[in-house]
């Protein structure tokens, strides 16, 4: 049984967690802290936790040796280091922080001090995705040239986001550091670090951070690849297309079509494959597995790949404030 304490309530996921937690059957939320102290209180009275008000009193607390952040992204530096100087455990929502130069700082304390870090980046876990990295990594696509990945839904447009969701004093930007993530985590994870980033974000509906936002990358060997999202969109389906001189794979929804040169010439309107890679567990079940058996922390989901995240959306943000290309 891991023993866990949770830090805030704020984010979006926070419910779905402890749901993922519970229902493991290996977690005991012992504490939960909380910025807003009657959310946190009644969170958990309902979890049938501890309330602390006081955060280094929740953090220096000896009855769980892990944590699970949900706090604005702005509060990760300070609540982070603490956790970590502390000895806990830590998994977080996306992003680790909102500058390199913090998710730098953060990694290297949690390298140092020995720490089982985990972000929730789990699209790196699904079965499509990891396909499209093995045909990538494989070479059956011959050449990579191009890519592009979108996820969007209509969060403003249709009214549903909560209004906190737009404080950027809390989240660091809008919909390139929130659902943005996602398609930046899926190209960096088939593709790795860019080598330039320029970026546009706009508010076609007027809230105070950016509402629709495209990053455009050059990856190694002239790849260039788009990284699209939206919270003003509706229907549209998760997207990820590579373009190779071999072949190309296109993925929309659960749906995925592959074509290539050596597949027979009957299948040219573009085959689905049989079989698929097995699903990963969730990140935060990865993570709890990772803390009972002092794995360490789990494959594609560490402190590097928060930082190279947070790297790639700091310079969309830059491109877009600037009107230049950055070069990372």
């Amino acid at each position: 049984m891991l023993n866990v304490g949770l830090i805030s309530t704020w984010h979006v996921h926070t419910k779905g967690y402890v749901q993922e937690l519970q229902k493991s059957g290996k977690v005991h939320i012992a504490a939960l802290w909380d910025e807003n102290p009657g959310k946190g209180r009644e969170a958990a009275g309902e979890w049938k936790a501890d309330f602390e008000e006081n955060f280094d009193a929740f953090i220096s607390r000896k009855d769980f040796s892990a944590v699970i952040c949900n706090a604005p992204t702005t509060m990760h530096p300070l609540l982070l280091s603490k956790a970590a100087a502390a000895g806990k455990d830590i998994f977080t929502e996306k992003l680790l922080a909102v500058t390199t130069t913090d998710a730098e700082a953060l990694a290297q304390e949690f390298k140092k001090r020995g720490i089982i870090f985990t972000i929730s980046l789990p699209f790196r876990g699904n079965p499509a995705i990891l396909y499209v990295k093995q045909l990538v990594d494989s070479g059956a696509l011959g050449r990579i040239t191009a890519a592009r990945c979108r996820l969007s839904h209509g969060g403003v447009s249709d009214g549903w986001l909560p209004d906190y969701w737009f404080d950027t004093s809390l989240t660091g930007g809008g919909a390139m550091m929130d659902l943005g993530a996602h398609p930046v985590y899926i190209l960096s994870f088939l593709f790795g670090m860019p080598k330039r980033v320029s970026g546009m974000c706009t508010r076609p509906f007027g809230t105070s951070s950016d509402e629709n936002a495209v990053g455009l990358a050059e990856f190694k060997d002239g790849i260039l690849a788009t990284m699209e999202t939206a919270f003003i969109t509706f229907g549209v389906p998760d997207i990820l297309e590579v373009y190779g001189s071999e072949g190309s794979v296109f993925m929309q929804g659960g749906d995925l079509r592959l074509n290539t040169k050596a597949m027979d010439a009957l299948s040219l309107n573009h085959s689905r494959p049989k079989t698929l890679p097995e699903a990963r567990p969730s990140p935060i079940l990865q993570f709890v597995e990772a803390c009972i058996n002092r794995s360490g922390t789990p494959e594609y989901l560490g402190p590097d790949d928060a930082v190279l995240m947070t790297r790639i959306i700091e310079a969309v943000y830059q491109s877009d404030n600037s009107g230049r290309t950055i070069s990372l």
